[in-house]
């Protein structure tokens, strides 16, 4: 079973699996506690819209994804801040029509692309050497903006309320958090695909919160869980 990983697509594979699978359920922790998971979903219906685009005028599917994602996701978190429209029913509004203008564009194919069936599914031993350094990068940038901001972005996400009380700039919090789901989300496509990224995300911080556990303690459970099932997938 090891000689697979003798092979150069197989060691792509793998780096990437592991960056994302770390990353994942660090994000998703912060959403699932803020009862948002439902953004992740969200999130990859919109990234679509930029792999559509990517496809459609021959540039890389990921950045454009990345680059759309991103700023749908500073557009979520400004309207939810008005808190004229409910947080569901704004998801929803993006997620639908993230979808409808993803299909319009897939439309002007005329011919269903094979790239586009990676990224709806995932095909992780097609990841390329420039997905692999464009994962690594942005994840350690990811990963470091989590640990720089650990304390703000709990409470931030704990309440609200609290936190603006202490004197924190929520708006701001709240905005990175948000984008940085969108950089996850979009790093992950083209591993395990648009329709079960929002899995990764949510299955294993939810089966860590089972045993009930402190924050950072759930924290890394859920990221030993998603690291042990992209492993075994």
């Amino acid at each position: 079973m090891i000689d697979i990983f003798q092979y150069d697509f197989m060691q792509r594979a793998l780096v990437a699996g592991l960056a994302i699978a770390i990353i994942a359920p660090l994000i998703g922790l912060f959403l699932v506690v803020r009862r948002y998971s439902y953004l992740a979903d969200t999130l990859a219906h919109v990234s679509l819209v930029g792999v559509s685009l990517g496809l459609v005028t021959n540039t890389n599917p990921m950045i454009s994804a990345l680059v759309v994602s991103s700023i749908s996701a500073w557009g979520i978190e400004r309207l939810r801040s008005t808190r004229k429209i409910l947080s569901e029913s704004l998801l929803a509004i993006f997620l639908s029509g993230s979808l409808a203008i993803s299909v319009l564009i897939i439309a002007s194919l005329k011919r269903f692309n094979q790239d586009l069936f990676s990224y709806l599914f995932g095909s992780i031993t097609t990841v390329s050497h420039t997905d692999v350094t464009l994962i690594i990068v942005l994840a350690v940038v990811t990963l470091i903006g989590i640990i720089v901001l650990f304390k703000e972005l709990f409470l931030v996400s704990l309440n609200e309320e609290l936190a603006r009380a202490e004197g924190l700039r929520v708006g701001w919090l709240n905005i990175f958090l948000i984008v940085m789901s969108a950089v996850s989300i979009s790093l992950a496509m083209r591993i395990v695909g648009v329709l079960l990224i929002g899995a990764l995300m949510v299955i294993p911080v939810t089966a860590a919160m089972q045993f009930r556990l402190s924050f950072k303690k759930t924290m890394i459970t859920a990221v030993i869980i998603s690291l042990l099932a992209t492993l075994s997938g």
